[in-house]
């Protein structure tokens, strides 16, 4: 199995420089195969410090340089999403395997059929207006996070591939120096602009990605099949990705002065640059129906949340957003983004279709993956030309 990251990051001059990682578990076995830097994780660096490390102290000064630190760290990050990987393909397999053998009560149709679910979604492959998938992970989150997404999506014939935003993921840019949503997204316009003339993509963006992609949308809309919405802040003309939030945040002027998760990485006698949850506050928020493993991974690989983005206005008009056909998907036991706010996102900005996924937190691409891949399937062959204009479809996928 391969898994398709591709990675632009932008050096302090204009350069650009641009990456492309294919990984396998197979890689992680020998890390000198892939030769890559990750920036260092905001958290769980404590807890996977060999002991031998320790002996010193926490306070005990080290003599390693930061380079090798960050090698560690690197590391220490293919390893858990090694190790990710691996357990998914094994429980695969052996659930498979039992339901062959054992065969089904409705129980078990329930709890194994959505495993399989995306060979319930034939594909007319040579009829698709694309079959390039991009990936963009929301808020603190990496090209990482859809390990479980891409290998379902392949196994329909698809393109899947994962984009680092800037200052995310193996991305090099300091968060702290990221000033605006264009710098922000800035990898996935690149991308974008670097197509072939005739190839479109469909844009897929989780929780605070919602943002990159509405301005993709606006930026290239030539470029775009279609935009699905992920839990993510589909935001309308004039809106703040952070007013999605400010109902349970509250307004983002006293949030930013009252709050402990808020950081100051260009000093406190300036204004703040990023945002980090501690990890209890992360798993209540994000991964309450999440498995212990994906939110380890998480733990060793989540990095700071830039500020700025999400307290941009989004500039969005009729004539280039408004030309491209939306989705949205709700997750229905989210505590980051409540379903009673993704339902006013859809009254208030309505898509072309929404799709529900039962019993999925914050996170569907941990929590419920197989659900995820057969809305995305469903949406890749949809053929939109078949509505009429202000006609909405609406799935509810009760897995």
């Amino acid at each position: 199995m391969k898994i398709l990251l591709l990675s632009l990051s932008l050096s302090s001059s204009s350069t650009q420089k641009s990456s492309l990682w294919v990984f396998s578990s197979s890689h992680f076995s020998n890390h000198k195969k892939i030769e890559c830097k990750r920036p260092r994780s905001s958290m769980g660096n404590l807890a996977c410090i060999p002991k031998k490390e320790l002996k010193g102290g926490i306070g005990s000064k080290s003599k390693r340089s930061s380079r090798k630190m960050a090698a560690e760290e690197e590391l220490i990050h293919r390893q858990a999403l090694a190790m990710a990987i691996q357990q998914h393909q094994l429980s695969q397999r052996f659930e498979g395997s039992m339901s062959r053998r054992i065969g089904s009560t409705s129980s078990r149709r329930h709890n194994l059929s959505d495993r399989f679910s995306s060979k319930q979604v034939p594909l007319d492959l040579d009829n698709l207006e694309t079959k390039k998938i991009v990936l963009v992970h929301g808020e603190g989150f990496g090209a990482w996070c859809w390990y479980k997404i891409i290998p379902l999506l392949e196994e329909a014939g698809l393109l899947p591939v994962a984009l680092d935003l800037a200052g995310s993921g193996m991305d090099h840019t300091d968060t702290n120096s990221i000033t605006t949503l264009a710098e922000y997204s800035k990898p996935l316009i690149n991308f974008l602009q670097s197509l072939p003339d005739d190839e479109k993509v469909i844009l897929v963006g989780h929780s605070c990605g919602g943002a990159s992609i509405s301005y993709a949308l606006e930026c290239c809309p030539n470029k775009v099949s279609k935009a699905v919405f992920v839990s993510a802040t589909m935001v309308s003309n004039g809106q703040r990705p952070f007013d999605v939030f400010s109902e349970d945040l509250g307004p983002a002027e006293a949030f930013l002065k009252e709050s402990q998760f808020v950081l100051y990485g260009n000093g406190e006698d300036r204004s703040p640059t990023g945002l980090m949850f501690d990890k209890e506050q992360m798993k209540g928020l994000y991964f309450n129906q999440t498995t212990p493993k994906d939110i380890a991974l998480a733990a060793v690989s989540m990095r700071q949340i830039p500020l700025a983005p999400i307290l941009e206005k989004l500039s969005v008009t009729p004539e280039n957003y408004g030309t491209v056909s939306r989705f949205f998907v709700q997750t229905l036991d989210d505590r980051m983004l409540s379903p009673d706010i993704q339902e006013r996102l859809v009254r208030e900005n309505p898509p072309r279709g929404v799709y529900k996924i039962k019993g999925s937190d914050h996170c569907p691409f941990f929590s419920k993956p197989q659900s995820l891949n057969k809305i995305l399937l469903e949406i890749a062959g949809f053929n939109t030309a078949g509505l009429a204009e202000n006609e909405m479809i609406d799935r509810e996928k009760d897995v």
